[in-house]
C-alpha cells in the first residue's frame, strides 16, 4: 500500500514539466489587425513530434478577445502570416496568408478560399493599403561569391568560391532574397512580378533573419521603403552598413535615405545598421531603427524619424539610455510612436512623441515583443512572455495602462503544471557594482532541502538575460528537474546603460567572467544550495563562457554543458562568416597581436573607438587552458552552424577526452546555431538532464 508521502511525491512528479510537455506547447506566430481595429488574426504552430515538424493554423477573434474561431485545420497544409486587406464596410475584407510557398486568401470567417500565386517559391508578402498591389519575397541566383554550376556537370557537388560571404548562418549563399512588385486583386490574383532590385547582387530582406518588417508601403501606395546592405564579398562580411532605400513606383528611381543630406545639411552619413522602416500614417514622415557605428552589431539602436519634405532626421529615443530600441509602431495620429526596449532585465513598452518626450506604457517582470497600434481603440496589441510562461496576446489601454490578456494558448497544459517561482536578486560584483540576477526555484521548493544549482551563461554576447522564454534554454524545465538556476545580467548586457553594455568588447575573459563567479558565489551562501553540486551551462557566448570557466573555476563546478560555444579564438576569427563581429569584439586577426598557437601572449590593442583592451581575448582563449580542465563536460554543436563552426565543439570534446576528462559530444548534422526539429529538441533536453543528473545528483 502506498504511503501518504509516496502518493504526494507521485502527484508532484506528475505536475512537473518534461521535454515532451515543453514540445507539445502551442507557439504564437505572426498576427494582423484589420483597418477598423475590430478583428485580430494570428497564427499558432504546434510541434508534431512523430512527424518531426510543426503544424500551423490561423485563428481570428475580436479585438476584445471574443468570438475566437480557428479558420484552418490542423491536418491541412501549414497556413501562416495572416494579413487583413480590403474594406469591411464594403464587404471586401479578407485575410491573406502563406501556404506551401504561395499567397492565398479567405473571407474573415474562413470561407471562399482562393489561391493567388502559383510559383511555390514565395517567402513573404505585403499587400498595399489600397489592396491593388503586392510586394513578394523570392529568391534569385547569387554568384558574387560562389561561381555558377558547370552546365554539363549537373551532378557535381563542388562549390567554386571566389570571395567571402559564401556562407551565412546555416547555408551556402547561392541565392539571395529580392522583393518583387506586382498587381494584385481578389479575382485576378497576382500579376507579372517586377524585381525592385533587378540586376543588383544585394539582398532584401537582409540575411539571415530579415522578413517583411524590413520593407513597407507609403500610405498613398506610390513608394516602397526597404532595407538593404548593398555590398558583396569582403565588403559585406566586414560591414554592418545597412541603409533605408526609397523606391518610387512611378519613376522606378531609388534614393538612399541614410546617405541623404537634409535641408540643414545633417544626416548624410549613417554608417551602422539602419533597418525596419515604417511610414507615419499620414505619410509625412518615416521612422526606422538606426545604429551609429559601422561594424558594431550590438550598438544601441536609436529610433530615427525623418521628415519626408525637409529630410531632417530626429533620434526621438535619444534620452532613453538603458538600451537600444527593439520594436516600434506609430500611433494613427502620426504624432506619437511606441517602442520596446530592455531596462533592468525586462523588455518594456515606452511611448515617445516627436519632441523626444518618453513615457512608460507597460513594464513589470515580463518581456513584451512586437507591438501594433489598434486603430480606433487607443490600445496597443502586443505579445508577452516571461520566464514562467510562453507568448500570448495582450491589449494595453493607452488611457489607463490597463493590460488585458486576449489569448491563453496553453491554458490546458498549465492547468496541470506546477510553476517555478522566479525572484530578482542583486549581487555585488568584484568592482563594487550591483548585478541583477534572476533566481529560479524548483516547483514545490522546500527551503529546508539542499538543491543542486546551475549557473546560466548568456549568449549574444550582448543579449539581455531578460524575462525570456526558450524551448531549449528553458528555466522552467531546468527547475522542474530539481535545479535552482541563477541567471546573471553580467557585464556586456543591455538594460543597464551603455558603459555596462560595452564593457565586454575586447574583454571577454575579464570582468564579465568575474560577474559570473560573483553570482554563483553569492547564491551558494543560501542554506538550500548544495555548494558541492554546482553546474555551469550556456550557449554561443555562453558556450565560450563554459569552456573558459572549465579552465578557470577553481573547482567550483562539478559539471559543464557548452552548446555551440567558441573554444579556440585563433580558429574562430577565420571560420566565422560575419567578420565585422570578430573585428569589433576581438580587435582583428590574431596575428595583429602577435598571438601564435604556441602559447599565451601579452599586450594591449585598440578596437575602433573602444577603450584600451585589458585582456586580449586571443591570449585568454579557452583552448589555452585545457591543461587545467578537471570537470566532466558535455559539448553540443550543430554541423550547419556557420556562425560558430562545429569544429569548435568537436575540438573541445577531443581536448577533454585526451586529457582524461569525462566528456560527451551531442552532434546534430542537420541543425544550425539553434535546435529546431521537434525530435532533436527532445533529444537535446534528455541528453542535457541526463548529463547533469549523472554528476550533480
Amino acid at each position: 500500500m502506498a504511503t501518504i508521502a509516496t502518493v504526494a511525491m507521485t502527484s508532484q512528479a506528475q505536475d512537473l514539466m518534461t521535454p515532451e510537455i515543453l514540445w507539445s506547447m502551442h507557439r504564437l506566430g505572426a498576427r494582423s489587425i484589420n483597418a477598423e481595429g475590430t478583428l485580430i488574426a494570428y497564427a499558432t504552430s504546434t510541434p508534431d513530434v512523430k512527424a518531426n515538424k510543426s503544424r500551423s493554423v490561423i485563428t481570428v477573434m475580436g479585438t476584445d478577445g471574443t468570438g475566437t474561431q480557428q479558420l484552418t485545420q490542423q491536418e491541412a497544409p501549414n497556413q501562416s502570416d495572416p494579413a487583413f486587406f480590403g474594406n469591411a464596410k464594403q464587404g471586401t475584407q479578407r485575410i491573406a496568408y502563406m501556404q506551401q510557398g504561395n499567397v492565398w486568401s479567405m473571407q474573415t470567417d474562413g470561407t471562399d478560399i482562393r489561391q493567388h500565386s502559383q510559383t511555390g517559391d514565395i517567402e513573404g508578402f505585403l499587400i498595399s493599403p489600397d489592396a491593388k498591389s503586392i510586394i513578394l519575397i523570392r529568391q534569385i541566383p547569387a554568384t558574387s561569391s560562389i561561381q555558377p554550376k558547370e552546365q554539363d556537370l549537373p551532378e557535381a557537388t563542388g562549390l567554386v568560391i571566389n570571395d567571402l560571404n559564401y556562407k551565412h548562418w546555416d547555408q551556402y549563399v547561392q541565392t539571395i532574397p529580392h522583393i518583387f512588385l506586382a498587381a494584385f486583386s481578389i479575382d485576378n490574383g497576382i500579376g507579372q512580378m517586377k524585381d525592385i532590385l533587378e540586376g543588383e547582387p544585394y539582398e532584401c530582406p537582409v540575411l539571415p533573419f530579415g522578413g517583411t518588417e524590413q520593407f513597407c508601403w507609403s500610405p498613398d501606395c506610390k513608394q516602397i521603403a526597404y532595407t538593404s546592405r548593398k555590398k558583396t564579398g569582403v565588403d559585406y562580411a566586414i560591414s554592418t552598413d545597412t541603409d533605408i532605400y526609397l523606391y518610387d513606383i512611378t519613376t522606378g528611381q531609388t534614393q538612399n535615405l541614410c546617405k541623404m543630406e537634409s535641408k540643414s545639411g545633417n544626416g548624410g552619413n549613417m554608417p551602422g545598421y539602419d533597418q525596419n522602416p515604417q511610414f507615419s500614417p499620414d505619410g509625412t514622415k518615416i521612422a526606422w531603427t538606426s545604429m551609429a557605428r559601422e561594424g558594431y552589431e550590438s550598438d544601441f539602436a536609436r529610433l530615427c524619424v525623418m521628415d519626408m519634405t525637409s529630410k531632417e532626421k530626429t533620434f526621438v529615443s535619444r534620452d532613453f539610455t538603458s538600451s537600444g530600441v527593439d520594436n516600434f509602431c506609430w500611433n494613427t495620429n502620426s504624432k506619437q510612436l511606441y517602442f520596446t526596449a530592455v531596462h533592468h532585465g525586462c523588455e518594456s513598452i515606452y511611448g515617445v512623441d516627436l519632441k523626444c518626450r518618453i513615457t512608460t506604457i507597460a513594464d513589470g517582470h515580463y518581456d513584451y515583443g512586437s507591438i501594433d497600434f489598434v486603430p480606433g481603440r487607443n490600445q496597443i496589441l502586443t505579445n508577452r512572455h516571461s520566464i514562467k510562461h510562453p507568448d500570448d496576446l495582450y491589449l494595453i489601454s493607452l488611457k489607463d495602462r490597463k493590460t488585458t490578456q486576449v489569448t491563453d494558448l496553453n491554458k490546458d497544459i498549465y492547468a496541470t503544471l506546477a510553476v517555478s517561482d522566479v525572484q530578482e536578486r542583486w549581487v555585488e560584483t568584484t568592482d563594487n557594482k550591483k548585478e541583477l540576477c534572476w533566481v529560479i526555484y524548483p516547483p514545490h521548493f522546500d527551503p529546508n532541502r539542499k538543491y543542486p544549482t546551475l549557473l546560466f551563461c548568456e549568449g549574444g554576447p550582448q543579449s539581455p538575460v531578460s524575462q525570456f522564454w526558450s524551448y531549449r534554454w528553458n528555466f522552467q524545465i531546468m527547475a522542474a528537474n530539481g535545479y535552482i538556476i541563477i541567471a546573471p545580467n553580467r557585464r556586456g548586457l543591455p538594460g543597464f546603460g551603455l558603459e555596462w553594455n560595452e564593457a565586454i568588447s575586447g574583454d571577454y575573459s575579464g570582468q564579465c567572467m568575474q560577474d559570473y563567479l560573483s553570482a554563483i558565489d553569492d547564491i551558494v551562501k543560501e542554506p538550500y544550495v548544495d555548494k558541492d553540486h554546482l553546474g555551469c551551462v550556456g550557449a554561443s557566448f555562453g558556450g565560450y563562457s563554459v569552456y573558459w570557466l572549465a579552465g578557470n573555476h577553481d573547482k567550483r563546478f562539478k559539471a559543464f554543458i557548452a552548446h555551440d560555444g567558441i573554444f579556440n579564438f585563433d580558429q574562430q576569427y577565420y571560420e566565422t562568416e560575419e567578420m565585422w563581429f570578430t573585428n569589433w569584439d576581438l580587435g582583428g586577426a590574431p596575428e595583429k597581436f602577435g598571438i601564435t598557437a604556441t602559447g599565451r601572449a601579452t599586450g594591449t590593442a585598440t578596437v575602433g573607438t573602444q577603450a584600451k583592451i585589458r585582456h586580449n581575448v586571443y591570449m585568454d582563449s579557452p583552448h589555452r587552458y585545457v591543461d587545467r580542465w578537471d570537470t566532466p563536460i558535455l559539448c553540443i554543436h550543430g554541423e550547419k552552424d556557420y556562425r560558430i563552426l562545429h569544429s569548435q565543439g568537436q575540438a573541445a570534446f577531443s581536448a577533454a577526452r585526451m586529457h582524461g576528462i569525462p566528456a560527451q559530444l551531442l552532434l546534430f548534422p542537420d541543425e544550425n546555431h539553434w535546435v529546431l526539429k521537434p525530435q532533436n529538441g527532445i533529444l537535446w533536453q534528455r541528453t542535457f538532464f541526463r548529463w547533469l543528473d549523472r554528476w550533480l545528483k
